[in-house]
């Protein structure tokens, strides 16, 4: 088990989705600020929380579609904060490449540094565990948000969008995506 190969193999699928979403719809998620985007996290682990509680959806999209937006909007939102409001609202598709690459370099490094600390814990963790830990980290980034973004000891916004994104890539490759070669 390769976990560099394996959270690349998960990325690629979910990047490539992300970039042919910005082909048909550009970058219209850049009128998002961070609360509405965090509330789109909240959404997508909620309802994983659901399908895994209740076993069955009516709308047909399952779970690892749910995973797959949770990498894809932390990623926005991570892009969000580096790039100035001022850039607009049309990104190019090449900047927007750039910028979810850089996004995800930095934080698949975070990754390695607590994985090593951890010693590929998630591996034997369910997958309900790491649905609620996404919850968890959700409910963080919300109380941070209603404290205007003052924090006494915790680490920030963008600390915890990035331990979402690893947690739901952790989830994709119990998932079997990165198996499936995306």
């Amino acid at each position: 088990m390769d976990t560099s190969a394996q959270y690349d193999q998960v990325i690629a699928h979910c990047q490539q989705l992300f970039i042919k979403k910005a082909a048909d719809y550009g970058t219209a998620w850049r009128i998002m600020r961070l609360p509405s985007i965090t509330d789109q996290l909240y959404i997508k682990a909620q309802r994983i929380r659901t399908l895994e509680e209740k076993k069955v959806s009516k709308v047909g999209e399952g779970i690892t579609d749910e995973y797959i937006g949770i990498v894809n909007y932390c990623v926005i939102a991570m892009m969000q904060l580096e790039i100035a409001a001022t850039a607009g609202e049309s990104l190019p598709v090449a900047m927007v490449t750039e910028k979810y690459n850089e996004a995800i370099q930095e934080t698949k490094t975070l990754m390695f540094a607590k994985n090593h600390d951890y010693g590929e814990a998630w591996r034997h963790m369910r997958l309900s565990s790491l649905t609620d830990l996404i919850l968890m980290k959700i409910y963080r980034v919300k109380q941070i948000e209603n404290n205007q973004g003052q924090t006494t000891v915790s680490e920030g916004v963008k600390a915890n969008y990035q331990d979402i994104l690893n947690y739901a890539v952790f989830a994709l490759i119990k998932l079997g995506i990165s198996d499936n070669n995306g």
